[in-house]
């Protein structure tokens, strides 16, 4: 990963630190309910990195996981409670919010889990179902 940029990020506290290097295999919006309910707001934009593009720099002792179904554990900081990234092991990915990657210039591809929606964003991107087939989805669209 040598001459690829790097990215620093952070929990809301900064007692958890880590970076990401390289480009994201994918970035959109999720609208599925548990996204929604863990980001505390209408969507949840994300970006997936491969694992090795995501190094703990600080604090790797000091990060809670929590995971409601096989497919998403979720991580935080256990000082602040600040949300840091999503291990999708099913999808052999990392998603870390784009909110944390102030620097990364975030090109939203997709909108996943559509069909869950609370908040309807008319902006031309493809509206999945659930997910894409190469992410184990139906690979089904919905209208915008």
């Amino acid at each position: 990963m040598k001459n690829e940029k790097s990215y620093a990020c952070s929990c809301f506290c900064g007692a958890v630190q880590f970076t990401v290097t390289g480009e994201p295999a994918a970035m959109g919006y999720c609208h599925c309910e548990s996204c929604r309910h863990w980001s505390a707001g209408p969507v949840n934009a994300f970006t997936l990195w491969q694992p090795e593009a995501v190094k703990i720099t600080q604090g790797a002792d000091n990060i809670g996981t929590y995971n409601k179904t096989l497919g998403s554990y979720r991580k935080w900081c256990q000082t602040c409670g600040g949300h840091l990234f999503t291990d999708h092991p099913g999808m052999g990915l990392i998603d870390v919010y784009a909110a944390l990657l102030p620097g990364l210039p975030y090109a939203p591809q997709v909108h996943v889990h559509y069909q869950e929606t609370v908040l309807h964003i008319r902006d031309g991107l493809p509206k999945m179902k659930d997910l894409p087939k190469e992410m184990g989805g139906s690979g089904e669209s919905v209208e915008e």
